[in-house]
């Protein structure tokens, strides 16, 4: 008989937000797959835990999800969990979790703290709909890319971002989403938590001067919904043949599609595109 595959969220800062189902489920299974085993021991040490790990970082995990995948195969139970939060959301794991589904292994998820609902959930943005992006490139001209693409998004959008790229990256979402609101969530549940909210020149004006370290989550307004029969901006409208095409549309499908969709002469915005 297989074992079973635990996928488990941990505490993003605050230990007291495990919850007991996960206390039971690391406390019981005979092995736990650690992105990082010396952090992971800290959290097992504060509960008393004592388990058998296994490392999984990012350069070994291809390697390691064979070895974790023929354990699971032997019958024996394993615990998958990050440095922080849920594995495989922007963490290692994915290809862990992939590995024991093909082989057969039923994989339970162990939901817990996710540092991407905890910062919607106070930002006051929409939370009806949003999309989770993660980081965005590092480059300069990529990421620029990646925002104008984005901008046409009507969700509300969640990035994460790293301390050294935080200044860089909200100057290019207030180049691109212009005056739109925005939350930026600071080491959230940790003793230093900070919530800035509202547009990017308030964000980054309230920053100046700070030194600028912990893990941050930005989430931002969607683009307004346009009025219906209101006329559609056409470098809008652009961005929006720009996103079908990049989905796989041909570029006249997709002009098609966006100008039918917004009552815009056809030809002037095929025309158009192609500048």
């Amino acid at each position: 008989m297989k074992g079973v595959l635990y996928v488990v969220a941990t505490p993003i800062g605050n230990l007291e937000d495990i919850t007991l189902r996960a206390l039971n489920v690391l406390k019981e299974v005979d092995i736990i797959a650690a992105e990082d085993t010396r952090h992971t021991l800290k959290l097992l040490n504060h509960f008393g835990i004592k388990k058998r790990l296994i490392s999984y970082w990012s350069e070994r995990e291809k390697l390691k999800a064979q070895e974790i995948t023929e354990r699971l195969n032997e019958g024996l139970s394993v615990a998958l969990v990050s440095d922080a939060g849920t594995p495989g959301i922007q963490d290692p794991g994915g290809e862990l979790v992939r590995r024991a589904i093909e082989a057969g292994v039923e994989v339970v998820a162990v939901p817990g703290p996710s540092a991407s609902i905890a910062a919607l959930s106070v930002s006051g943005l929409d939370t009806s709909e949003f999309t989770f992006i993660g980081f965005l490139p590092s480059k300069k001209s990529e990421r620029a890319k990646k925002l104008k693409e984005l901008a046409v998004e009507e969700r509300t959008l969640i990035f994460y971002e790293a301390p050294h790229r935080l200044i860089d990256t909200l100057s290019a979402m207030e180049e691109t989403f212009k005056e739109r609101n925005a939350a930026l969530a600071k080491e959230i549940t940790k003793m230093h938590e900070e919530v800035i909210r509202g547009g990017f020149r308030h964000i980054l004006d309230v920053l100046e001067g700070r030194t600028i370290a912990g893990e941050y989550v930005i989430v931002v307004e969607g683009r307004p919904r346009r009025a219906e029969g209101a006329p559609l901006p056409v470098e809008e409208a652009l961005a929006e043949v720009k996103a079908l095409m990049k989905k796989g549309s041909g570029r006249k499908e997709a002009v098609k599609s966006v100008a039918e969709s917004y009552g815009l002469s056809k030809k002037e915005l095929y025309d158009r595109s192609l500048q």
